[in-house]
């Protein structure tokens, strides 16, 4: 039997808090919740949570900053932001902080639940990627994929959940075009103006660590999307 995925919500709305636990609970997951960023960084710290989700507005550390910690601190630990906040440059600012989504309250719980399971199927069946490999060589760089990481000589960069899904999507189609909604559908599991943003982000970030070795490159193929080619 599938073991119950085990979710952190931290929502400071008392009343919210409280039905979105009690829901997600009845629909089969184990929820945590937390009223504040510093509360749920200290559940982080005793507890493996397959998702969190992140309210923007709240009290002692907001949602944004409480993500900067988690993508510092704990890379592997996806987040989604559940926001009243819903202007377009604060949807990009989450995205940019390394989210998988963005939703925007008020939400229907049914629609809640559709998400979070299309998300974390999605993450598992890229986990399940059918290659043995979980090392790779990328020029002068070694690429363990099952550790996120990512080391040059001495120096290791410690990769995000969604920057190691989208490096490992290049890696196994390394010399070959792959598309804008190819990319987006795999990894985001939707395609839209936001996830685009979102791509493009992670696409100058991926460029930026593997800036060192020039035979690396990411191209841009206008219109169509991206080629990960390593020169031989």
């Amino acid at each position: 039997m599938e073991s119950r995925k085990n979710i952190l919500l931290v929502e400071d709305d008392e009343s919210l808090g409280y039905l979105l636990t009690e829901y997600l609970r009845m629909k089969g997951f184990e929820i945590k919740l937390s009223k504040n960023g510093i509360s749920a960084l200290k559940e982080i710290e005793k507890n493996k949570f397959d998702l969190a989700i992140l309210d923007v507005m709240m009290p002692e550390m907001d949602g944004f900053t409480l993500a900067e910690k988690i993508k510092s601190k704990y890379p592997e630990i996806p987040f989604i932001f559940l926001s009243a906040r819903s202007l377009k440059i604060d949807v990009l600012k989450g995205f940019y902080l390394g989210a998988i989504d963005y939703l925007k309250k008020p939400i229907d719980e049914e629609e809640l639940v559709v998400r979070i399971n299309t998300l974390l199927n999605t993450l598992s069946l890229n986990k399940l990627e059918p290659n043995l490999n979980k090392e790779f060589k990328l020029g002068k760089y070694r690429y363990q994929f099952d550790k996120l990481k990512l080391t040059y000589n001495d120096k290791t960069i410690k990769l995000t959940s969604r920057e190691n899904d989208l490096l490992h999507f290049f890696v196994l189609r390394q010399n070959k075009i792959c598309t804008h909604k190819e990319i987006l559908d795999t990894i985001w599991g939707k395609n839209d103006y936001f996830t685009r943003k979102s791509l493009n982000v992670f696409i100058s970030r991926l460029r930026n660590y593997l800036e060192a070795e020039p035979l690396i490159k990411i191209k841009n193929i206008h219109n169509q999307g991206f080629i990960f080619m390593i020169d031989e």
